[in-house]
């Protein structure tokens, strides 16, 4: 006979926004299990190689994050700061070199544009809150079947065990189980792009500047590069090229990718450095009309995936649960978590947070992709009124405020 365990709130998926989810929810008053096919403690933490996967984590996102008690968690020593950022496009063909945009924290009297931050030391920290608080955690077991009504979810699990809770959050990322059993609708459309992720030393100081690069590679495709600070001038690069091109880079020995990589970011920081191998990730668009479906919630990249040009992935996730906590503390003695006026208010916040990130990101994507002589020139006039104090301000203003 199956054992039936009852909660308040189940979470699929123990990655950053499931795992913050189990704290919020948590410390809103709120019983959690959280739920996932692997076992994230078994990720070495130990290991002091720097971490592959970085995020670039917004100075809102951050004080919720030490509000949760999981930011002072984290090895300040290895926290980045972007102070400020430098944004190229294409060279002027009547300069020797390219003039960027700088967008600069002191612009509107912030700290710093955001935080750059290690997947691996992030999990650590968010680990470590979620078993402080004593949430009960279902690791190694995958899900087997999901129901959903309005009145509450069941989830059965391998082990001969079921959750059967009031609400279930699915944020078991961008090919969610959950999702994909419920046949919530998901529109996906590829960028035929692929990111490449890497980290190097530079013998020039990045002085806490993020740099990136809006430009056309061989091939006429667009290749955006970044290069986000780390500390120690350390750098951590996202490449994101056609999947052709791509493919060609990673072919590359470790001296001729760390050249390609010194060539595209024209140098500006000296020699470089490779710290460990180069990884790739597919890059598309992922949007959906359908955020909660009777008693579940799609969270985090289940809900939405957006070009990570702008770094924004993991704060909209972040910024999903923030907005839903919010909405729930908002409820009456008698409402229940699932009541549909509460998950329509919900889906009505976040509608408008995530088709934002939407249309900046994919409209910037197109127009940087198109060779078309007139938008090239209205592009290059863009990027210098961009320049004009008044656009700068409004740009970093939202940019901090995330």
């Amino acid at each position: 006979m199956s054992e039936i365990l009852h909660t308040d709130v189940t979470i699929v998926g123990a990655g950053l926004v499931g795992l913050a989810a189990a704290v919020a929810m948590h410390q809103a008053g709120f019983s959690v299990v959280l739920v996932d096919s692997r076992n994230p403690t078994d990720t070495n933490f130990a290991d002091e190689t720097w971490d592959t996967r970085v995020y670039a984590i917004s100075p809102k996102n951050a004080q919720w994050l030490s509000d949760l008690g999981v930011w002072t968690s984290i090895n300040q020593s290895r926290i980045g700061q972007m102070q400020s950022m430098e944004i190229f496009g294409e060279a002027d063909s009547a300069k020797s070199e390219q003039v960027p945009i700088t967008l600069s924290s002191s612009d509107v009297n912030a700290d710093c544009l955001g935080y750059i931050v290690e997947s691996k030391s992030l999990m650590e920290a968010l680990l470590k809150q979620v078993e402080t608080l004593g949430i009960q955690m279902r690791f190694n077991s995958p899900c087997e079947v999901v129901s959903n009504t309005p009145d509450k979810a069941v989830l059965q699990l391998s082990h001969q065990q079921s959750i059967e809770s009031t609400l279930l959050l699915a944020a078991d990322g961008s090919h969610s189980w959950v999702r994909q059993q419920l046949n919530m609708p998901m529109q996906q459309k590829s960028y035929e792009q692929t990111a490449i992720v890497a980290n190097f030393t530079a013998t020039k100081s990045h002085g806490n500047i993020a740099r990136q690069w809006f430009v056309q590679d061989a091939e006429n495709h667009l290749s955006i590069l970044a290069w986000l600070p780390l500390p120690d001038n350390i750098i951590s690069i996202v490449w994101s090229v056609s999947t052709n091109y791509a493919d060609t880079l990673l072919t590359l020995s470790d001296g001729e990718f760390t050249s390609a990589v010194k060539l595209a970011g024209n140098g500006v920081l000296g020699d470089l450095t490779l710290l460990g191998p180069a990884v790739k990730f597919p890059l598309s668009l992922q949007k959906t009309s359908t955020l909660v479906q009777d008693s579940v919630v799609l969270v985090g990249d289940a809900a939405h995936q957006v070009h990570p040009m702008a770094g924004q992935g993991v704060n909209l996730g972040f910024r999903d649960i923030v907005d839903l906590v919010d909405i729930l503390k908002t409820k009456h003695q008698y409402q229940a978590l699932n009541d549909r006026s509460l998950l329509k208010q919900y889906t009505r916040t976040r509608k408008v947070d995530i088709l934002n990130m939407v249309l900046l990101t994919d409209t910037l994507y197109h127009l940087f992709n198109n060779q078309n002589s007139v938008i090239k020139t209205v592009r290059n006039w863009g990027l210098s009124a961009t320049n004009h104090q008044a656009i700068k301000k409004l740009l970093v203003s939202n940019a901090v405020s995330l």
